[in-house]
């Protein structure tokens, strides 16, 4: 009975330390800033969209932090493939140059996106198109560089 435990014990230690992704690697970071990134985006298009209440300062608040955000995530990705668990298309890292302008793109859609809530009130006209420029943005690079 001892023996079936403690073999019990072992397998599920060796699965927790197999299946994770350690926080502090590379991938663990652009994945942790990908999932607050998706976050955020996830609440704008809710507020927008009528999914969730729309509050106006909580708005403002997360078109800042996502454009924060959206300068992050970049520096994480070396030079070459770092992880095979990664779910980037391994043409990420010999198409650097269209990576790199995807994430200037995503960059300037989240700034235009801030500019669209600097001026109250906030008019939907102004929000979604902006909204919708970023999430065309992370579209486009999933397209090319995310292996579904």
């Amino acid at each position: 009975m001892k023996f079936k435990a403690l073999l019990l014990a072992c397998a599920c230690l060796f699965l927790v330390a197999c299946g994770g992704v350690d926080p502090d690697s590379p991938l663990g970071q652009r994945q942790a800033l990908f999932k607050q990134m998706l976050k955020v985006s996830e609440d704008l298009g809710g507020m927008l969209r009528g999914r969730i209440a729309y509050d106006e300062a909580r708005f403002v608040a997360g078109a800042a932090e996502l454009d924060r955000l959206s300068r992050e995530p970049w520096q994480h990705f070396p030079d070459v493939r770092d992880d095979e668990r990664s779910k980037a298309n391994p043409e990420l890292w010999q198409r650097q140059e269209q990576f790199q302008q995807m994430a200037r793109d995503l960059e300037q859609a989240t700034a235009a996106l801030v500019q669209a809530t600097v001026s109250p009130p906030l008019r939907r006209s102004r929000l979604e198109p902006a909204v919708r420029e970023v999430e065309d943005s992370c579209e486009a690079c999933h397209k090319a560089f995310r292996a579904y």
